[in-house]
């Protein structure tokens, strides 16, 4: 770390650079600094030409500084129930849904959220010039599901010591010399067969002993800063798809880890199979593993229940006994100028996408009552309910182009439909001072507004941030300025302040940047996952819901 303020993507962007080396399919690139990406004004809702420049620091008045972080996917990288050998099905259509299982790079990002965390507490605001006051997770902060993954991403965000490694003292995963096959990275060589695929086709390098460093624990010194938390798919089901059932769950702590399915595999039932026994993965040829209970499954409460530990800012880091006692994970946060309201968009009866059960959306609808002095009810009528006015901020792992998962319709706590995507923007609609969504799950930069079919000139903005784990792993700062005719939400990619090409792999900040370049060389979507310049560095602009002059500053 260089000890002064990150240079932010206003200033440079990181990018695909020089090959380094050429594989039969693709080169191997480095990671090279290119110019800044200065922040574009998208006024989607007409606000009209108020004013013709991006804001600046000093111009308007903060009412917030934030950070968005989301998909870290910490992974428990020699788990027995990531089947990781599927990856060698990726041409098969009727596994599109379930690979890629594995990354190069995964065995790194414990090292790149480390490198993040201590890069944010440096941070300013590029508009408010403030530092960060707050952050807000939106889930997949685990792979597994696993308890001994919590504990990294909890050690990691709070402080303390990190433990990546798992089982026995030596490395037992895919990318070990003597694994079967040759579909993983092996970044320690050749194995007596030649080169893997990563190697021979996208020519990934050799890094003796890599594996070693990058498990061995290390301290964290913590994000400095209060943090909000949020379940994702990966946090409730096997890698983020499978339920957890008895037999998953016997596996997850045992001693065996398979590499191939068996023979007689049901292959067009390979999804439902994933989703409702993926169990039935572990019935072909395994090798020996060290047991470790540490692996254990988690469950919702389990997952909560971590958070409450002493000294967390905010305590539980904002889920509350409600959530301890009932075990849900949706709450509401507060500050002097916005209400945060936390989804839990998943579905424990299984797969990838999300929903919201009829129990939690009028949870929700009374959350917005309570910060609305006037909104509509669901048959149009005007509601005057003599509260004070807030601004509101969702955050949820899905967002609305996730939310279309019809597993278990009529198994809510209600015995009613799930609501989907549209059923959740009619809602929100009818609560005028909602400004903004935060989401994940897509590991894709997009932000998309969501016009009120009422009033078209106002509406809200659903902003959907890139994943830690993958490239360009980034992080995504959000401030909020009053304008007096028009609010503005000024968002700002974040790199970790480390060097584009590692030196010696001895440090975590070495290691944070060789999973960066690492990420950057992946086959499958690293051109695509940063998104487009509207996506990224932008001054959204909107029309306040009530006149802000009765909320409290940034300062205040």
């Amino acid at each position: 770390m260089s000890g002064r303020h990150p240079l932010l993507t206003t200033h440079r962007r990181l990018g695909r650079g020089a090959v380094l080396r050429r594989g039969m399919s693709a080169p191997y690139r480095a990671v090279e600094i290119d110019a800044g990406e200065p922040h574009l004004i998208r006024d989607d809702f007409g606000v009209s030409g108020l004013a013709g420049e991006p804001s600046a620091a000093g111009r308007g008045r903060a009412l917030l500084c934030l950070v968005h972080i989301t998909d870290l996917q910490l992974a428990d990288v020699q788990s027995p129930t990531r089947f990781e050998f599927l990856n060698a099905r990726f041409a098969d259509p009727r596994y599109a849904e379930i690979v890629p299982v594995q990354r190069p790079q995964e065995a790194l990002t414990a090292h790149a959220v480390d490198a993040t965390i201590r890069t944010l507490g440096a941070v300013h605001g590029p508009a408010t010039g403030l530092p960060l006051q707050l952050a807000v997770t939106t889930g997949d902060a685990i792979d597994n599901a696993q308890w001994n993954e919590l504990q990294t991403f909890l050690a990691l965000l709070d402080g303390g010591l990190v433990s990546p490694d798992s089982g026995g003292p030596d490395y037992e995963g895919v990318q070990a010399l003597d694994w079967p096959g040759d579909i993983f990275w092996r970044p320690d060589g050749a194995a007596t067969g030649g080169p893997d695929l990563f190697r021979h086709e996208y020519g990934f390098p050799h890094y003796p002993g890599l594996l070693r460093r990058a498990l061995r624990e290390f301290s964290a010194a913590g994000l400095r800063l209060p943090w909000l938390s949020c379940f994702g798919n990966h946090e409730a089901l096997n890698q983020g798809v499978g339920i957890q059932t008895p037999g998953l769950a016997g596996a997850l702590t045992g001693d065996k880890k398979p590499h191939e399915l068996p023979e007689d595999f049901r292959h067009d039932e390979a999804l439902e199979l994933f989703t409702m026994r993926p169990e039935a993965f572990m019935a072909g040829p395994a090798r020996p593993v060290t047991p470790d209970h540490s692996r254990r499954p988690i469950s919702r409460r389990e997952f909560v229940d971590a958070h409450f530990l002493v000294g967390s800012r905010p305590f539980g880091h904002s889920f509350c006994e409600r959530n301890r006692q009932d075990g849900t994970a949706y709450y509401a946060f507060d500050t002097p100028a916005v209400r945060f309201i936390a989804l839990d968009t998943n579905c424990l009866a299984g797969g990838a996408a999300g929903c919201l059960d009829r129990e939690q959306a009028r949870w929700l609808e009374a959350r917005l009552g309570e910060v609305h002095s006037v909104y509509r009810r669901s048959d149009g009528d005007e509601v005057r309910s003599g509260h004070d006015d807030r601004l509101v901020v969702l955050f949820s792992h899905h967002g609305t182009g996730t939310l279309d998962n019809t597993r278990g319709a009529h198994e809510g706590p209600d015995g009613e439909p799930l609501l989907g995507a549209s059923g959740l923007l009619d809602l929100l609609h009818r609560f005028p001072n909602v400004l903004l969504w935060l989401n994940g799950h897509t590991h894709t930069n997009a932000i998309r507004p969501h016009r009120d079919p009422v009033r078209p000139r106002h509406g809200f903005w659903e902003v959907t941030t890139c994943a830690v784990v993958d490239w360009p792993c980034q992080t995504r700062l959000v401030e909020l300025l009053d304008h007096g005719e028009y609010l503005s939400i000024v968002t700002t990619m974040v790199d970790h302040d480390t060097p584009a090409a590692a030196a010696s792999l001895e440090t975590t900040d070495d290691l944070a940047a060789l999973h960066r370049e690492l990420a950057a060389n992946v086959p499958w979507g690293a051109a695509t996952l940063a998104g487009t310049p509207r996506d990224r560095n932008v001054e959204l602009r909107v029309l306040p819901p009530f006149p802000l002059g009765r909320l409290s500053g940034a300062d205040g």
